[in-house]
């Protein structure tokens, strides 16, 4: 895909991933359009912030045609906006909370699509990369629900891809492991807290709090990012950093009771039972 001069458009961008998946396209020639719900000025000369809430169909909608208004074409979408829960047991979230972060994660990203869709069918071409996690292929305990939906969002872009390859559209799914944002400082806790799983809680959020002092800058994501706007031939899945690189390997060929056993030593899941 030729960057220069072509129109991308990423959602979530006013900071983590989002951002920084923003300015890398920008800098690669990328004319740049970010989202956030409240249509923050941005606080980088080299894109433009639209107001957008991927919860609502006419504010989707409406930030789509102002870019089409503006530009005549999308030719590149990036699905990035989303949140999730502190770290919890399943069964401490209410239906209304699984719902909400259903409606974000996975719906946001399937409204956006739908949004864009016709304009990229009508150009005969368009790049749509949204950013799932290794979670879309490893589970989280006490991440039950964020987990659900990036398994979402792998299911829906290998099918979407299938779908569009002969229209001209590729579509792909990017697999960071533990990023440096902001994210989990905007966790919602858990509505339905069960006294039970308080040590397991807190053990947990000791483990991650570790975890996350080594973790990937978001620039990191933000390159693969771009590799995967720009390959010739683009693949449908890419990792990015080295421990996604690895996680990946270890879910393909490790026995599934190695990577269970693995999962549970990490986490020290056993340990933190009182």
């Amino acid at each position: 895909m030729n960057t220069q001069g072509s129109i991308a458009l990423v959602t979530g961008a006013s900071s983590g991933i989002g951002e920084a998946t923003a300015l890398r396209l920008a800098a690669a020639g990328y004319k740049v359009y970010g989202s956030n719900r409240r249509g923050t000025p941005s606080a980088h000369p080299s894109f433009e912030m639209l107001a957008l809430d991927v919860t609502d169909d006419a504010s989707v909608d409406a930030a789509v045609a102002e870019v089409i208004r503006r530009e005549g074409r999308i030719d590149l979408l990036v699905n990035n906006a989303g949140f999730g829960v502190a770290p919890a047991g399943a069964e401490e979230s209410s239906i209304e909370q699984a719902k909400a972060i259903f409606e974000t994660n996975f719906f946001g990203l399937v409204r956006m699509t739908r949004a864009v869709l016709p304009h990229m069918r009508g150009a005969g071409s368009g790049r749509i990369v949204n950013i799932g996690s290794v979670l879309g292929f490893l589970p989280m305990p006490f991440s039950a629900l964020y987990s659900a939906t990036k398994h979402a969002v792998e299911g829906y872009s290998e099918s979407l891809d299938h779908e569009l390859r002969t229209r001209g559209i590729r579509v792909s799914v990017i697999e960071p492991a533990y990023t440096r944002t902001k994210f989990d400082a905007n966790f919602l806790a858990a509505d339905a807290m069960i006294d039970e799983y308080r040590d397991t809680r807190a053990a947990l959020g000791k483990v991650l709090e570790s975890v996350m002092a080594s973790a990937d800058e978001p620039e990191v994501v933000a390159g693969v990012v771009l590799q995967a706007a720009t390959d010739a031939t683009p693949r449908l899945r890419y990792t990015a950093g080295g421990l996604a690189n690895r996680l990946r390997l270890l879910r393909r060929f490790a026995p599934a009771r190695m990577v269970d056993a693995g999962i549970r030593k990490d986490l020290r899941l056993d340990r933190s039972v009182s």
